[in-house]
Formats: structure tokens, sequence, C-alpha cells
């Protein structure tokens, strides 16, 4: 994930959601469209005051696995299970960030998989 940050810590703390129920809307609507695609990158995607934001739509490109699986996580339909840690660790980042874009999320077996931030030091201002 590359994240472009304007305004780092605004937002609450994301370190006690464990289940989907604990989510809020947004949040569950990520989860879900990383579950939905499986493979895929994330581009553009807004956060504000640590929540992901729709408004404008990220842009998802999906990955085709040629010969191999490429429909939905099954727990993509379940209401309520318990979150990985890389989804626990992203809300932790999301949070981090407070208000900024996260130029490209990496989702892989419908986890989120790699992250690149890009911060802007206090060393750059000087």
């Amino acid at each position: 994930m590359v994240v472009s940050v304007s305004n780092r810590g605004g937002g609450r703390s994301a370190s006690r959601a464990y289940s989907k129920r604990d989510l809020t809307p947004n949040q569950a609507r990520l989860l879900e469209m990383m579950q939905q695609k499986n493979f895929c990158r994330i581009e553009n995607l807004h956060i504000r005051a640590g929540e992901p934001v729709f408004d404008p739509h990220p842009r998802v490109i999906r990955e085709v696995k040629l010969g191999g699986e490429n429909g939905s996580r099954p727990e993509a339909g379940i209401r309520d299970f318990a979150l990985k840690r890389q989804v626990q660790d992203l809300l932790v980042q999301l949070d981090r960030v407070g208000d900024g874009v996260i130029e490209v999320l990496v989702v892989k077996h419908g986890l989120p998989f790699s992250m690149q931030v890009v911060e802007h030091s206090e060393v750059d201002a000087a």
C-alpha cells in the first residue's frame, strides 16, 4: 500500500476490531471488496479520519489466475467472523494515516498483503 498522507493520526483507534461485526460500515465495505476480488490491487483509496471512503471510487484491478481459482473468498457471504491479523494491521495503518490517499493496496487470498507508505518527515521540511 502506498499512502500519501496530509494529516496523520486524526482517526479513532482501530486496534479493537476483532470480528467483522466490530467494523464500521466503510471498513466492512473494504473488507468485502477484498474478499470478493480475492486477488487484486485497489488504487486511489481515500482515507478520512482513519476511515476508507468510496467517493471518489477507488480503482480496482482484479488479478486473474489462469488455471486457478478466481472466485470470491468463502467467508465473503458470512455475516460475522474473527478478523485475520492482516486485516487488523490494515485497520491500524488506516488509523495512523488519518487523512490521505492509499495509492496501491495489494490483496492476495482476500487479505491485505503489502503496503508501501509515503510519509512526509519533519527532516524533509527543514
